[in-house]
């Protein structure tokens, strides 16, 4: 009986570290997905508390953009003057959410229901993003590869982007805080449309602040829910391999090619989680 109990708890750690593996491969070629694919990893595969996995998994993900970081500032697709502008504003909301999430009114339930709902609204924003852009940021790359933050861009007549920025930085912080996804479909998108960042810079730029915000979120859940230190090193470690593998890929695929399959794959994982969190 202890022998099987073992063997089903290898194979159940070696299939989770090869999903970890996959979480990288994905932050590392379309720049998101990372925490929507870790969480679920560690609650349902490994049997992580919700909360627990939430932390945990801004270790990861923190961790792994900071190696991401490497091999696409080697690609000369880092913005760090822009990374700098976002990230502030994301590092106080990821706190805040963070210690939000702490609090007993925010059960493991709910928090579980504000993951799939999150799920939902990130599948449609990589949907969208997938549809309407493409050939937009194609030809951005095209004919400007090195563009500068432009000050005349702003999300509306109103606001300006030096303002917007940090605002949308603040919101996607909140929610990276309070339910452990880090907002990379929602960074990029912002890069790019108020930035007028190219596409790949974006993603390259997005690691940046999601390696910032990834540092206090976690701050803010430290000491509050137990932590395996132990499974979170070697499932971090097993993601940033990912990671250099996913980063190396993007000089061969393009990304964009490969967004609406992960939307509808996120869209799957995010019914079946609502479904064993109702039922």
């Amino acid at each position: 009986m202890t022998f099987d109990f073992f063997l089903l708890h290898t194979q159940i750690m070696i299939i989770a570290h090869f999903l970890a593996v996959c979480v990288g491969v994905s932050l590392g070629l379309i720049g998101g997905g990372g925490s929507i694919l870790a969480v679920p990893i560690l609650v349902y595969v490994l049997g992580v508390p919700i909360k627990s996995a939430i932390a945990m998994s801004l270790v990861t993900i923190g961790a792994v953009s900071l190696v991401g970081i490497i091999p696409h500032w080697q690609q000369h697709h880092v913005n760090f003057k822009t990374a700098l502008l976002f990230s502030p504003g994301a590092m106080v909301g990821a706190y805040m959410g963070a210690r939000l999430g702490t609090l007993p009114i925010v059960t493991p339930a709910l928090q579980q229901i504000l993951f799939v709902i999150v799920m939902f609204i990130a599948a449609y924003f990589i949907l969208r993003n997938s549809q309407h852009q493409s050939s937009a940021n194609l030809e951005l790359e095209v004919n400007q590869p090195s563009v500068e933050v432009n000050s005349s861009v702003s999300i509306d007549q109103h606001i300006p982007w030096w303002l917007a920025i940090p605002t949308e930085g603040f919101g996607v912080g909140i929610m990276t805080g309070l339910v452990g996804i880090g907002g990379g479909f929602m960074i990029i998108p912002t890069l790019v449309i108020l930035g007028n960042t190219p596409i790949k810079e974006a993603i390259g730029t997005s690691l940046v602040i999601m390696a910032f915000k990834s540092v206090t979120g976690f701050a803010g859940y430290w000491g509050h829910v137990p932590i395996d230190i132990n499974l979170m090193l070697t499932f971090t470690l097993a993601a940033s391999l990912g990671m250099l593998v996913g980063a190396y890929l993007t000089q061969f695929i393009e990304a964009k090619k490969l967004e609406t399959g992960f939307a509808y794959f996120v869209i799957a994982i995010a019914i079946f989680m609502l479904f064993k969190t109702v039922f």
